[in-house]
């Protein structure tokens, strides 16, 4: 069976047939915050004193093979570490007191071992702030599942603090501290973890903690993006897995099985308590679930860094604000899409107030749509709701209580008309969401989304939810209108319905960004989760130009991205098979 090494030198793991056994299925939906860090900036290699999103400098220093010693009392802090040259690094954490704080790993790591590991005999060690989300793989490696990210020795005896860290891509786990089993503790406070293999939090003492932490995996195949893991991909990582003796203690945390069979689960007599908070997937071993829900909220818990640059800087995510500058009014209500593993659902929401995503900014005008797979996603509003849809097994709770969303506006609240203007006109419409003939007993062919018919001199009414996304005349012209205002049919497209979605959203960036990237199929621009169109972005054949400041720009696409190029800070969500969630 699998066991703990002894020194990190000699570590060995087991192969498949050491792990538990796979009986989940691979949904292949992707969370809507699957963000690919795409870090333009990252391009600097030489080292260098420079400033980034927060109020600190940070130092900037290649990997060349170094390791850095922390002793006792030391602090290693506001640095940049450029994993781009290919070479591996340690930080090597050895006495009591010492500190890691603000220091972010920038670029695919390719070293042998594991970037972080602590042996200390007593006393206690703070990892705070730091950012491990470019991801590893295994072309230097010097253990079968590849390297890690963060490593408690078996000889460890201190009591150590993980705050406000990012993990992501790690083929040989996130953060590997089941060696607590031997001495020692740890904490994990809002930390995130996403796509590491193996597991993420793995711990084992009674002592040990995870709180306002989230972790899972979704289908990112790491085995293409990252380099071959070499038969270890993400669908091996488990959110969180306990080893003997426990329990391990969760308190308000989120966390997803994706692919994986299960997202929590025990090893060796191993137990876990959690307390509080969410999960998808199914449990395996001695898990004891106290006030837990099903349909997790995967988002970038507050205070975690989202790039190496911020957290080099000593900042925190512009998606919680810091109590000691800012002052954070929450919007009194809540709701809740909690989605299912069967399928998606579409839904759409508006209030006649200011609504925000949880931990995020508001939203212009008090409408919101969006998709749901095996997440929950969470908004924040006051004033009225005034209507919900929801296309899909997905369940909307509102503070608390599970609602009928036919209780708040009509299931199929937009009216669309086809107006003729006398001459023959032969129509297809697609809408992101259900679509009906207002008159059923005039009713053209339909299908779910898409009704196909034709007028000369009359007219066709249809009642559908979500939001109109193609217009196409096969014969002659007339006029449409949405919700009795007439809509250009030339910006909804002629094309066919591409899947997959690219966004690129400058809205909490600190500046402009500039993108350009390739495509090996076809691509067109996109009104996608409000997205603008403007002429300032260029598409030639299949790579596109373009910028976003404050606004949001998005694409429709087949195939696969073959380039991509970021200037800027803005985030970058890649959505495969969005219209078909």
């Amino acid at each position: 069976m699998a066991r703990e090494p002894s020194v990190l030198d000699t570590e060995r793991f087991g192969g498949d047939g050491d792990e538990p056994s796979e009986t989940g299925s691979n949904t292949g939906l992707l969370d809507r915050r699957s963000y690919m860090k795409l870090a333009g900036a990252t391009a600097a290699a030489a080292a260098f004193t420079g400033t980034a999103s927060g109020d600190e400098e940070y130092e900037v220093i290649e990997a060349s093979g170094q390791t850095i010693q922390i002793g006792e009392g030391e602090t290693f802090e506001n640095t940049l570490i450029d994993v781009s040259t290919g070479n591996g690094i340690l930080l090597n954490v050895t006495g009591s007191g010492a500190t890691i704080r603000n220091v972010g790993f920038s670029g695919l790591y390719q070293g042998g071992d594991f970037a972080i590991t602590i042996n200390v005999p007593s006393g206690d060690v703070l990892v705070e702030n730091v950012y491990l989300g470019d991801g590893a793989n295994k072309s230097g490696a010097s253990f079968v599942h590849g390297p890690g990210a963060i490593f408690l020795h078996r000889d460890s005896n201190a009591d150590v603090t993980f705050r406000n860290c990012n993990v992501q891509g790690w083929p040989n786990n996130g953060f590997y501290c089941s060696n607590t089993a031997n001495g020692g503790s740890v904490r994990f406070e809002s930390c995130y973890g996403k796509n590491n293999g193996v597991s993420t939090f793995r711990a084992a003492s009674a002592e040990d903690v995870i709180v306002d932490c989230v972790a899972y995996n979704d289908d990112t195949d790491y085995s293409t993006e990252n380099g071959s893991w070499g038969g270890y991909t993400e669908q091996h990582g488990r959110p969180v897995w306990a080893w003997s003796p426990g329990p391990v203690t969760i308190e308000n945390s989120e966390f997803a099985a994706g692919p994986y069979a299960a997202a929590l689960l025990t090893h060796e007599g191993g137990t876990i308590d959690f307390r509080s908070g969410a999960y998808s997937g199914d449990t395996q071993g001695q898990v004891q679930l106290g006030d837990v829900t099903n349909g997790p909220a995967l988002s970038v818990p507050e205070g975690v860094p989202t790039s190496a640059e911020e957290a080099a800087s000593g900042g925190r995510s512009r998606r919680s604000p810091d109590p000691a500058t800012d002052e954070e009014t929450e919007l009194p209500t809540e709701i809740r899409f909690e989605g299912e593993d069967s399928t998606a659902t579409r839904y759409e929401f508006a209030v006649d107030g200011e609504v925000a995503p949880a931990g995020e900014d508001p939203i212009d005008d008090g409408t919101v749509h969006g998709i749901v797979g095996n997440w929950t996603d969470v908004f924040r509003f006051d004033g009225d709701l005034e209507l919900v849809t929801a296309d899909g097994p997905a369940a909307v709770v509102l503070d608390g209580e599970a609602v009928d969303p036919d209780e708040y506006g009509p299931a199929l609240p937009h009216v669309l008309e086809v107006e003729g203007t006398g001459e023959p006109a032969s129509y297809e419409i697609t809408v992101d969401g259900t679509i009906e003939a207002a008159d059923e007993a005039d009713a053209p062919s339909t299908s779910g989304s898409t009704v196909q018919d034709s007028v000369t001199d009359d007219s066709q009414r249809f009642r559908y939810s979500g939001v109109l996304t193609d217009v196409t005349f096969t014969e002659g012209e007339a006029r449409v209108l949405v919700d009795g205002g007439e809509v250009d049919p030339d910006e909804y497209g002629d094309q066919e319905l591409l899947s997959h979605a690219l966004v690129i959203d400058g809205t909490e960036a600190d500046g402009p960004s500039t993108y350009s990237f390739t495509i090996d199929g076809e691509v067109v621009k996109s009104e996608y989760r409000d997205a603008s169109i403007d002429d300032g972005d260029v598409i030639e054949g299949a790579t596109v130009r373009g910028s976003v400041a404050d606004w949001i720009d998005a694409y429709w696409f087949e195939g696969e991205i073959t380039a991509f190029q970021l200037d800027g800070d803005a985030d970058v969500d890649v959505q495969y098979n969005a219209r078909n969630q």
